[in-house]
């Protein structure tokens, strides 16, 4: 048993001696080899370089270790192979695509050291068992060696995408804070172009929401798949804020009729959960500034609502989205301008509804009518009583009436006055005039 041991390292070792003075050859073709069959390892030269010595030198480990008859315990990491998952954990290539590359790495490069073997003419027995070594020496080292690098291309992804991210935020809050910045230098750190068109927009999920998605993954995918039904061909900036809330930049290149009104309906169908405030189209550094200050507003407006939107345009409720600063003081101006007009009932919201879109159409009863799907009478009706909860004409208030009415409709009972029960079963009883159609 001795001297066939002595025989298996001495023929193991004698396969080693010859593989390696072709090293350079088995390295190349080891390396083109995990390329061709694992795409997202393709990059530029340096990538390319890091990787062939990466591979040079875990071969060079493993045929010491034949030659040697060293256990895989004795040997460590190979230097290159640590920095090279290091580079991959920096340029986000998954941690699978790297342990792929060492099974099938160290694939092809068994079949060079079974080719030499078989070339040894050594003795059936002999043989058998040096293969048998040579396969439990090599998996054993890529084992070891698979699992170390996983978890330096771990760490490294962890502390990258922290740096990353403080860089990010860093330079987006110069950006909004009006601070001198270089474009050029903020463009790469945000991997994101300034001189374009953007959309801010901001998301939000319910602190009580729960699901095995981590709540951030969840809003970075919606913000992707807005930034897709928009039509933007990059990726948009995503900077988290906490763990259920983040602020997003949709790149829109030179497109300025953005169908913002699509956005309700890839939120309902994405993640009916969250809630979304979005800007206006804007451009450039300004834009960028100013789209984001327009989505706060749209926020604080759909936090301000009661019953809230899922998804708050700042466009359709601009006036109503600026007051929201103070929701008392807007309160009393609503109550100020509508009077009677501001109270949380049936009637009273009837009679607001058809007085905004009468003065949405110019004061149109005919144009109210047909868009309401209401006889011209009953707009009639509508708007003269709606005058006397107010308590003056519609044309001498019109700017206000229309703004306080704005409020009512995106901020709900947040300005309203509560209803007295008895007024409330008054109101749901129709009157012959509202009837007419």
């Amino acid at each position: 048993m001795e001297t066939n041991s002595t025989e298996v390292a001495r023929l193991l070792s004698a396969v080693a001696s010859k593989v390696k003075v072709h090293i350079s050859q088995v390295t190349e073709d080891v390396w083109e080899y995990i390329v061709s069959e694992i795409p997202d390892l393709r990059g530029d030269e340096a990538i390319f370089a890091m990787h062939r010595a990466s591979v040079n030198e875990n071969i060079a480990t493993i045929l010491h270790m034949y030659e040697s008859n060293v256990p895989s315990e004795n040997v460590g990491s190979p230097p290159a192979a640590v920095e090279y998952a290091r580079r991959l954990a920096q340029r986000g290539i998954s941690v699978s695509a790297l342990v792929r590359a060492y099974r099938i790495g160290h694939c092809r490069f068994l079949q060079w050291c079974m080719r030499e073997l078989s070339q040894q003419d050594p003795d059936g027995e002999v043989c058998a068992a040096a293969a048998h070594r040579m396969l439990t020496m090599s998996f054993r080292y890529i084992d070891q060696v698979s699992e170390y690098v996983i978890e330096v291309h771990q760490t490294e992804r962890d502390r990258w995408l922290r740096n990353q991210t403080a860089v990010r935020t860093a330079q987006v809050k110069a950006l909004i804070g009006h601070e001198q910045v270089d474009r050029e230098r903020a463009d790469t750190d945000l991997g994101y172009r300034l001189d374009q068109n953007h959309v801010g927009i901001i998301l939000w999920l319910p602190e009580m929401t729960s699901s095995d998605e981590s709540r951030i993954d969840r809003l970075d995918r919606l913000a992707s798949e807005i930034a897709g039904q928009l039509g933007c061909r990059e990726r948009p900036l995503f900077i988290v804020q906490d763990d259920c809330l983040a602020w997003a930049w949709l790149p829109c290149g030179t497109n300025r009729a953005v169908p913002l009104d699509v956005i309700p309906t890839v939120v309902e169908n994405r993640d009916s959960s969250a809630r979304v405030a979005v800007g206006d189209v804007e451009h450039g550094a300004a834009g960028f500034r100013t789209t984001h200050r327009q989505a706060l507003r749209a926020q604080e407006l759909a936090m301000a609502a009661t019953p809230g939107s899922r998804v708050t345009v700042f466009g359709a409720a601009s006036p109503v989205a600026l007051l929201c600063a103070d929701i008392d003081d807007t309160r009393t101006w609503v109550w100020n301008v509508l009077g009677d007009l501001a109270v949380d009932d049936e009637h009273c919201a009837r009679l607001r509804e058809t007085l905004l879109v009468f003065l949405s159409t110019g004061c149109s009863y005919t144009a109210t009518a047909n868009r309401q799907i209401l006889h011209k009478n009953t707009v009639q009706y509508r708007v003269r009583k709606a005058e006397e909860a107010v308590g003056s004409p519609v044309a001498e208030r019109r700017t206000d009436l229309e703004v306080a009415l704005l409020a009512c409709q995106h901020l709900g009972t947040s300005v309203l006055r509560p209803a007295h029960p008895a007024a409330t079963d008054e109101a749901n009883t129709p009157s012959r005039s509202e009837t007419m159609t």
